[in-house]
């Protein structure tokens, strides 16, 4: 077995736990791409008198490691996480919060994982999908304008460097998005080979738990096309939050600790399960 074939082992690598406070019901947050853990700076405070808050760096990005080989195709990602869960020794089910790509890897680990989790919500969700599966012709050109956006910002490294440079100077979080030639390979290979491969789709169809969505209205990497079939799904419980982007502000951190709190939607099988 090659060394890219790590993450069907039980070696996957250990994340960063960047932080673990509170106490109560368990709450594992996930972040993004070219992000860390500094992306729930407005929300663990909002849970962490009820429940315990564990903040989690994504592979490859925070304080997490970089392994040399990887792919940081969704598999790889979440059999990260799925170690870092089990070092934890987690006894009870869970809540898991994903905010962008981190919801495509918390889908992805909720499909697998079923006695886990006891909900997952899914934040900012780029959920995207071929777009000649879609019927509406806009959908179709939203979708793939996507597409074509994010292969050029993996081809141009320079451009997507001094471009992320120039956000994270106005961001509203310090840090909150970092991106530079140190984690150049594992943005551009999670673009590639996460968002832009995924099947969040599939696997959102596969959970067997309660799943809340929540998204800002004003969200520019939000494709409508998918989002609007992934709501369809019996499951699904979801929220657009007016006046928000992508980052998780007050506003958003709001919507998404009112969700943790309030008793989830029984969980309900779609027809033919």
């Amino acid at each position: 077995m090659g060394v890219l074939d790590w993450w069907r082992r039980r070696d996957a690598p250990l994340l960063n736990v960047a932080g673990d406070t509170g106490n109560g019901p368990v709450v594992v947050m996930i972040h993004g791409i070219a992000s860390s853990s500094v992306t729930f700076h407005h929300l663990v405070p909002l849970l962490e008198k009820t429940h315990r808050c564990i903040t989690i760096d994504i592979l490859g990005f925070g304080g997490s490691p970089a392994p040399e080989g990887s792919e940081y195709t969704l598999d790889e990602h979440a059999a990260a996480l799925e170690r870092t869960v089990r070092a934890l020794g987690l006894r009870e089910p869970f809540t898991l919060i994903g905010h962008s790509l981190g919801s495509l890897i918390a889908a992805r680990y909720a499909a697998t994982h079923r006695r886990e989790l006891d909900r997952l919500l899914l934040v900012s969700s780029p959920i995207y999908l071929p777009p000649a599966v879609l019927g509406d012709r806009l959908d179709r050109a939203s979708m793939g304008a996507y597409f074509t956006l994010y292969e050029f910002l993996r081809t141009n490294a320079s451009f997507t460097q001094r471009t992320a440079a120039a956000l994270a100077a106005v961001a509203p979080i310090k840090n909150v998005l970092e991106l530079t030639e140190k984690n150049w390979q594992p943005f551009m290979l999670s673009l590639k080979n996460a968002i832009e491969s995924q099947t969040t789709l599939a696997d959102v169809s596969r959970v067997r738990v309660p799943v809340d969505l929540v998204y800002g209205a004003l969200d520019p990497f939000l494709a409508p096309g998918g989002i609007a079939i992934v709501e369809q799904l019996r499951h699904v419980r979801s929220q657009r939050v007016s006046g928000v982007a992508h980052i998780i502000r007050p506003k958003l951190a709001a919507a998404v600790a009112k969700v943790v709190t309030e008793p989830p939607e029984p969980w309900v099988a779609s027809s033919g399960e």
